[in-house]
């Protein structure tokens, strides 16, 4: 039965349903969680109530009750602390130029030891086998010990989050933290912020795995699960709550978690909570009724791209003597991916991505296209094609997004279309390709695409394919990354960014700069109030702004 057609402007074909390692990839009449609403629609503002488990449309009590309890996680010991080979790049790391602005900088550290964390600690940290710190943990989590703001910017699969997991942690034991159980409400000392399901709840797993045998308690909430059985989970206990913003706004407006006693707030992939999209949720965060004060709490953001605007800011949640950690070049691709951008155009793309794939036969592959009904088509066609293949994006309910990603962890689909809800954070062992079958409307993107390859020392290989009749805006940025990469440049792809007038380096917010450290140029003390903001940001269909 065909159940999905797509016309010739965007590359006819048709699918059936029941096509070999494609499972429930088509979506079911546009889901979309409550927490998934774009801020830019007559429903985006952030009062009132919220139905966040309500389903299909942008109102705010449509569609039925979401009541999906996800599987809960693991408790063997064994499986908890799975460990993540590293690859053999993994010693050149300690080449990499780190760069810390601000005063009064505690020194680095070169061994876990010299961190002088428990002994539980420190067994959680031999369990997961980690040998030695990377340079983001070298010099994060003394920061973070000695009680400092941080904003931190390094490369895709360096490290960034246990770098600031094991220091809180370890304070939380330090003060004799213990979880309590609660019928009304539950106070946390930790707040940890990401932008994607995927993303949070990989999070939440690392804090599990490092608190492991200790009274710290990690809790998770994020959207399209039933939010009545996550409020369930909060009261039996919560240390460290991870959320998503839509989520977690949502039961802190239900009184079901108090902010009084947060110590600690972390933004992962903080460019990326403090653009257009989601610095209003932040912002709301920040100022909801007991959270204490950017003076009474220790605030820390990480990315992998920092661009200027959002340093300025973020630089307005932050105390005044912040640090900033530039591990590498801020904003830069990660050294150990091979990029290579191919002049393809729409027309050509599919049997262009068939010869790619035929080449590199049963390896684990991410392609990433721009819109969620695009990764669901170019997956059907996959699969009709004898290649195995499932997508992730938005519209998919929860569901099918972890047996998504688990069919493609465990190589039952070996290929994995997604849209940029799976651009970020992501990490996911033995990916040796990204192919970028739509190029991204901003670098920054671009570089969180490719670092989904070439993690935590392993090399990897990214394809680009590169439309001149759309890709046009992001040729000059794209020809500085892979120069200071060290990557082959086309001739045809220099010729393009030089007759690409106006189009040097973008950031989220759609403003022009180099992407540079802020505190040397506008001063360590200077507070960044009083910001303007640009106009909101389109990203792919308005792909998760909530979640």
């Amino acid at each position: 039965m065909v159940i999905g057609q797509k016309n010739k402007s965007d590359s006819e074909f048709r699918f059936s349903r029941g096509k070999a390692g494609f499972s429930s990839a088509v979506s079911r009449g546009g889901y979309r969680g409550r927490n998934e609403v774009p801020l830019s629609g007559s429903n985006s503002t952030l009062g009132g109530q919220w139905n966040s488990d309500s389903a299909g449309g942008d109102s705010l009590n449509q569609g039925p009750k979401v009541t999906y309890v996800p599987p809960a996680p693991p408790e063997e010991e064994k499986t908890i602390f799975a460990q993540y080979q590293t690859g053999i790049n993994f010693d050149k790391y300690d080449e990499i130029l780190v760069d810390v602005s601000g005063i009064n900088v505690p020194p680095a550290i070169l061994t876990f030891d010299e961190a002088h964390l428990c002994e539980t600690l420190n067994n959680n940290i031999s369990k997961a086998g980690y040998l030695k710190p990377t340079p983001v943990q070298k010099y994060g989590i003394p920061i973070v010990l000695a009680g400092r703001d941080l904003m931190a910017c390094a490369q895709t699969g360096s490290g960034k989050t246990a770098a600031f997991l094991l220091p809180i942690i370890e304070m939380l034991l330090k003060g004799k933290a213990a979880s309590r159980r609660s019928h009304e409400f539950q106070q946390p000392e930790v707040v940890i912020v990401a932008p994607t399901r995927e993303l949070i709840n990989q999070i939440y797993l690392e804090a599990r795995k490092f608190s492991y045998g200790t009274a710290v308690k990690p809790v998770v909430l994020y959207g399209g699960t039933s939010i009545a059985h996550q409020i369930r989970q909060v009261l039996q206990g919560c240390n460290i709550l991870c959320g998503t913003p839509g989520r977690l706004l949502d039961i802190i407006s239900k009184g079901k978690v108090v902010l009084g006693k947060v110590q600690y707030l972390i933004l992962d992939e903080a460019d990326r909570m403090l653009d257009m999209g989601f610095e209003p949720a932040m912002r709301k965060l920040v100022d909801s009724v007991g959270m204490p004060q950017k003076q009474d709490r220790q605030t820390l953001m990480f990315s992998a791209t920092f661009p200027e605007e959002i340093q300025r800011l973020a630089a307005d949640f932050m105390k005044s003597d912040y640090l900033f950690l530039a591990v590498g070049q801020v904003g830069g691709a990660c050294g150990d991916v091979q990029q290579s951008v191919l002049q393809v155009d729409q027309y050509s793309k599919r049997n262009k991505l068939i010869e790619i794939l035929t080449n590199t036969g049963i390896e684990r592959t991410m392609i990433f296209v721009d819109t969620k009904r695009k990764a669901d088509f170019l997956a059907a066609f996959l699969c009709q094609e004898k290649f195995p293949t499932t997508s992730i994006h938005g519209d998919r309910e929860q569901r099918e997004r972890e047996m998504a990603l688990g069919d493609f962890r465990t190589g039952k689909c070996p290929i994995l279309v997604a849209t940029a809800v799976a651009a970020r954070g992501l990490d996911i062992e033995h990916v040796q390709h990204v192919i970028n079958f739509d190029l991204p409307s901003t670098i920054d993107e671009y570089v969180h695409r490719i670092g989904r390859t070439g993690r935590c020392g392993h090399v990897g290989k990214a394809i680009s394919f590169f439309d001149s009749n759309t890709d046009m805006p992001i040729a000059r940025a794209l020809l500085k990354v892979l120069s200071d990469a060290q990557q082959e440049v086309p001739v045809w792809l220099e010729e393009i960014a030089f007759a690409a007038h106006g189009t040097s380096y973008h950031n989220s917010l759609g403003k022009v700069f180099a992407s540079v450290d802020t505190r040397k140029i506008l001063g360590v003390n200077r507070n960044f109030s009083g910001y303007e903001a640009s106009p909101p940001v389109t990203y792919g269909e308005n792909e998760d702004v909530w979640e």
